[in-house]
């Protein structure tokens, strides 16, 4: 390797750790927010992210999928949104053996809820860039995310 593409290794390494410090900054808040205002977790607001996207429900596989989590994690959180009254599982027609998962009118209000305030939060810690330093790292990380999926990682 040469000096410049060495140099140029270094630099991609000190990038990615400052993403993961970042991102791992603004998780943990959000996870301590969540808890803290709505007893509640980080996953189980995914999971309602996922039902309030989709309204005609979901598989578990393919909320699992969309998380990328197992289904096994997905499984526990919707038994709690269920006993809750915020989600409810119905039949698929023609398959006895998958149900859709979907919010109940309750589990809609509570997510349009915790959104707005998720959104007011990131507003929040995010205060201090301006729009082109929003708009210039959003397109920057865009290109990255088209690199590694081109490279299919």
């Amino acid at each position: 390797m040469s000096e410049t593409s060495t140099d140029l290794s270094k630099e991609r390494l000190r990038l990615w750790l400052k993403l993961l410090k970042a991102s791992g900054m603004i998780e943990d808040e959000i996870r301590r927010r969540l808890r803290r205002e709505f007893d509640s977790t980080l996953p189980r607001f995914d999971v309602m992210s996922v039902l309030a996207r989709f309204p005609e429900g979901q598989k578990m596989s393919q909320i699992s999928e969309l998380l990328r989590v197992s289904n096994g994690n997905v499984t526990g959180i919707v038994d709690k949104l269920s006993d809750e009254g915020l989600a409810q599982r119905v039949a698929v027609p023609g398959d006895r053996r998958a149900a859709l998962v979907k919010l109940t009118n309750k589990g809609i209000a509570a997510f349009a809820q915790h959104a707005a305030t998720h959104e007011g939060w990131l507003d929040e810690m995010l205060g201090g860039l301006g729009a082109d330093d929003v708009e210039g790292m959003a397109t920057r990380l865009e290109r990255l995310i088209e690199t590694l999926e081109d490279r299919e990682i």
